[in-house]
């Protein structure tokens, strides 16, 4: 386990119930941030709480569904209320809608995906951004997937909506990029959680690592010695295996 200390560091998890989230949540406490668990299943939070506190970490949950965008907006507003700044971004909720070809594809799951994915990932940008400018080294990460970038058939909602969030991430990085905030996009790999369970319902899930694994391969990026911004890290068999800077 890299050594990197995450003292006095607040840092805010999306989708931090389950999956990848959980699991990062947990490793960013492991490191000594005070974490901002939002997630819809109350239940799953307070399971993660109880993790936290057994590693000697602590953690604020904050149980809303992302579809809520005031309540994105009124969290920028709490935080900066409570702790002043916001030093860790990570933004990791996501819905994969249906497998489907785009024709048969329901306007509601469209819609749904889109709203969790690209919609509330800019709500959340545009709440906590001040936040992270007044970190001293403020870090986001957007979760994306490779799906953004192969395109597969019957993918289609998913794969724009993950297409859409890196460009936000790009964007964004290249508005700040002049200030300590620094943000990337992450493609975590095939990944042991309830989604890939949907999306390839055949696979054994042994086969593919754990979220644990993948969480404290995003260590490094939320780092303060992090100084890359605006890329696309690809994690694959624990570490971080390369990344990718559009031209």
């Amino acid at each position: 386990m890299m050594d990197i200390d995450l003292k006095g560091r607040i840092a805010l998890v999306t989708g931090a119930s389950r999956g990848i989230g959980y699991f990062t949540a947990l490793e960013l406490a492991r490191r000594g941030a005070h974490v901002i668990a939002c997630a819809r299943t109350v239940g799953g939070l307070e399971e993660l709480d109880d993790a936290v506190k057994a590693v000697g970490g602590s953690a604020t949950l904050v149980p809303f569904d992302l579809a809520d965008m005031a309540a994105i907006d009124k969290l920028g507003g709490s935080i900066f209320e409570r702790w002043g700044k916001l030093d860790i971004l990570v933004a990791n909720a996501g819905v994969l809608g249906t497998i489907s070809p785009i024709g048969h594809v329901e306007a509601k799951v469209f819609e749904k995906v889109m709203t969790i994915n690209v919609t509330a990932t800019w709500r959340l940008i545009r709440s906590v951004e001040p936040l992270l400018l007044k970190s001293d080294a403020g870090r986001a990460l957007i979760l994306s997937s490779g799906a953004a970038h192969s395109c597969k058939p019957f993918w289609g909602p998913y794969s724009a909506s993950k297409a859409a969030v890196e460009a936000l991430a790009r964007t964004w990085a290249g508005e700040t990029q002049r200030t300590a905030l620094r943000i990337l996009s992450v493609d975590p790999g095939a990944t042991r959680t309830a989604m890939r369970a949907q999306a390839v319902p055949g696979e054994d899930p042994q086969t593919v690592p754990h979220p644990s694994e993948v969480a404290e391969a995003l260590m490094p990026l939320v780092g303060p010695d992090m100084t890359e911004t605006g890329k696309l890290f690809i994690v694959r068999e624990k570490k971080i295996v390369g990344y990718h800077m559009p031209s």
